[in-house]
């Protein structure tokens, strides 16, 4: 039996214990470490933080976009883990070149975490921690969905300023927003914004505050805060709200505390 990844490739099971690997996605270290695999993980990015208790002990090799590649390469390790945005692909391409099995991920939406699980814990044998996973995904999920929404709303989601920036409709935050009636704001049809970017930038026009009814500041990957909240809705005079950017765009495990986090965003009005 064999694991497709997202673009497509296939990879065979590996004994337990036998793999060597080295992840350069925050949030598939932290499922890594949550499907009992710590113990293969050779190296991390400087980025992958949680859970802080066990990765403080796995050696960093950089960034999601600047990694060392010479470092990895003493590791000798036999799978890398990426994803398609957080990662860059000559980076990507160079690391393959030595590193046997390269395991591509991209989740677009909440339930494809399901199948993420499924993923790693079939290559790496921890199929039954992996189950336990989508368990608890599909009792959260399915809380979220018998909690009343409210009236659909066009959000702005910011996740940089200077400049400031956004995400399209075509990313796992917007799928995450759609569960709790939220409709991600694009900049298609405004005028002198291009629409084509997965993550665009944008400017505060009278066209761009007439077409949402508000704003959310992300915490990630800009460090918005509550004071970047109170300057904004004077700005824009439209409300503007904080959110937790990891619950609404780490997935892997982080994901089934996120559907939690958009069920209290629902339960609090919030």
């Amino acid at each position: 039996m064999t694991f497709v990844d997202a673009l497509g490739r296939e990879h065979a099971p590996v004994e337990p214990g036998a793999a060597r690997i080295v992840s350069l996605v925050p949030s598939i270290t932290e499922l890594l470490c949550d499907l009992g695999l710590a113990s293969s993980l050779l190296g991390r990015t400087g980025f992958c933080i949680h859970p802080a208790e066990v990765v403080r002990d796995i050696p960093k090799v950089g960034g999601t976009k600047d990694v060392n590649v010479d470092k990895i390469r003493r590791l000798a390790p036999t799978h890398l883990v990426v994803n398609v945005d957080e990662n860059e692909k000559p980076v990507v391409d160079m690391l393959a070149s030595f590193i046997p099995h390269v395991i591509v991920t991209h989740p677009l939406a909440p339930r494809d975490n399901l199948a993420l699980f499924h993923l790693l814990g079939g290559i790496f044998g921890a199929n039954e921690q992996a189950e336990a996973l989508c368990d608890a995904f599909e009792r959260e999920y399915a809380l979220l969905k018998a909690t009343p929404k409210g009236p659909a709303q066009v959000m702005l989601y910011c996740i940089w300023q200077d400049p400031w920036m956004t995400v399209s409709r075509d990313t796992y935050i917007a799928r995450m927003m759609e569960e709790i009636g939220w409709e991600c704001w694009s900049p298609a049809g405004v005028a002198g914004l291009e629409a084509g970017s997965r993550y665009p930038v944008f400017n505060w026009s009278d066209a761009v505050v007439r077409s949402i009814d508000g704003v959310l500041l992300s915490t990630e990957p800009y460090r918005f805060t509550e004071a970047h909240v109170d300057a904004l809705e004077k700005q824009v005079g439209k409300p503007v709200r904080l959110l937790d950017g990891e619950m609404m765009s780490w997935y892997g495990s982080r994901a089934v505390a996120g559907l939690r986090y958009l069920r209290t965003l629902l339960i609090s009005g919030d």
